[in-house]
């Protein structure tokens, strides 16, 4: 899809898409900036202004502790600015106060209100709290999500093996069980997707189940660049395995252990699957243009529907169990642990994705802007209430984690110059502090924008 095209779906969709990206992104900046209000008001440091968004306030009040409360014109973030400090990211602070355009010092009452007057650890727990706060929203959500929806699970087994991938040439077989990659227990085919995605082509040690032994796999993935329907490309490991939830209609069949099948006779292909069933099997397919060749091993109890068929009628090959896809229920408890289990997988892979584009393994091309965001946004409204719940948690716990990088401008930097104020008993002076912000201002436009650019020349390219 070229950038025109774009357009069109985001016009056609505008609140769909602009919508949609602007409600989660302020609901998560009002999230995050309000774990930093609230514990600000138990440290007992008084709060000027809560803005969500940036420039121009657009509308706002105040309220009976003399917070102004507002939204203002640019809605790609958001501030708390704390009283005594000069700007909302807390880069300087002043013990001056300006009353009827006059400058006077603090007085005492005042000062105690103040920010920069707080203990050390009260600062780094305000600021702490901004990044906790969005976990703890995280995992509120997919907990909730949890218990009153479930979670749809797909056993880790192998449904098939496509011919000639990495699955296959290193000894994967149908109907082997993923236990577990590189020590980290599979519980779903979910997780073998979403570790292949962060390996890309790096060897992981598997370990399956295969007639009832314990079976150990060094394998490689295959490195595969993927295009979505907006053009936005990106890179993931591609193994070679088939899910549970796969079965192969019988008129797709082309070719079985090198025989030739006419599809309108899917007759003469369902005696022939009858007579092998229980034996390892070459399949050819062929649907919309895609031709695929998989090993797969059929068995007779999970397609008694073969045997019942009628002439001329056409059915399904089912080569797993497909009564094995599983609904989980959750009560309060299990949801709670499921969630923090899976808030720990997203921080993980984030984590290394971007380790990987720090030492050229994924191509740094794949870090996306406002775009990119939005569009995901709009795509994941369009799939549903969960799928946008998902996806805020996603992003929620992004959020939080990029926060937490010690980079000056983020709160992550200033937890750091906290910590060494608390090793050496005195602050980091104001001057170095100031320089070390500009520098961190620098780099979080220069990436902001190299982001942008991204979106915007994979859309033109």
């Amino acid at each position: 899809m070229n950038f025109l095209e774009l357009l069109q779906v985001f016009g056609g969709n505008v609140w769909t898409y602009g919508g949609t990206f602007v409600v989660v992104l302020s609901i998560l900046v009002f999230v995050h900036e309000w774990g930093h209000y609230i514990v600000a008001r138990m440290c007992g440091v008084k709060v000027e202004s809560f803005s969500i968004g940036f420039g121009k306030e657009l509308f706002g009040y105040n309220d009976r502790n003399g917070t102004r409360w507002k939204f203002s014109l640019i809605p790609l973030g958001g501030y708390v600015k704390l009283y005594g400090d000069v700007d909302p990211a807390s880069a300087q602070h002043s013990d001056n106060v300006e009353e009827a355009g006059q400058i006077r010092p603090m007085t005492a009452a005042e000062r105690d209100q103040a920010f920069f007057s707080k203990p050390v650890w009260k600062r780094a727990s305000v600021v702490f709290a901004g990044p906790a706060i969005n976990y703890i929203f995280a995992v509120l959500l997919l907990c909730g999500l949890y218990i009153f929806n479930g979670k749809p699970i797909t056993p880790p087994v192998a449904a098939a093996v496509i011919v000639g991938s990495s699955a296959d040439q290193h000894g994967f077989q149908p109907h082997d069980k993923i236990v577990s990659i590189d020590g980290k227990t599979i519980y779903s085919f979910e997780d073998i997707r979403r570790e292949m995605m962060i390996a890309l082509d790096e060897t992981r040690h598997f370990v399956v189940i295969r007639n009832g032994q314990e079976v150990n796999i060094n394998a490689k993935p295959e490195k595969v660049e993927e295009e979505d329907r907006f053009g936005f490309k990106h890179s993931r490991g591609k193994l070679g395995l088939i899910s549970p939830r796969h079965a192969i209609q019988l008129k797709d069949i082309r070719v079985i252990n090198g025989i030739s099948f006419d599809p309108e006779n899917v007759e003469a292909i369902r005696v022939y699957l009858l007579e092998h069933m229980g034996e390892p099997l070459t399949v050819s397919i062929e649907n919309a243009g895609q031709k695929d060749s998989l090993n797969v091993k059929p068995m007779a109890e999970f397609n008694p529907h073969l045997g019942e068929m009628e002439h001329g009628e056409s059915g399904l090959l089912f080569v797993v169990d497909q009564s094995a896809n599983e609904f989980i229920q959750f009560s309060p408890v299990r949801a709670f642990g499921a969630a923090v289990h899976q808030t720990y997988v997203i921080t993980t892979g984030t984590l290394e994705a971007m380790w990987q584009m720090v030492t050229g393994t994924r191509s740094a091309a794949e870090l996306g802007g406002v775009i990119r965001i939005g569009a995901v946004a709009g795509d994941m409204a369009q799939q549903g209430i969960i799928a946008l719940v998902l996806f805020t948690a996603l992003l929620s716990v992004n959020l939080g984690l990029i926060n937490l990088f010690p980079i000056p401008m983020l709160d992550g930097g200033h937890l750091v110059f906290y910590a060494f104020e608390a090793v050496l008993g005195r602050p980091i002076p104001e001057q170095i502090q100031e320089y070390a912000f500009r520098l961190g201002l620098v780099f979080l436009v220069s990436i902001m924008v190299f982001a942008n650019l991204n979106d915007i020349m994979q859309l033109i390219l």
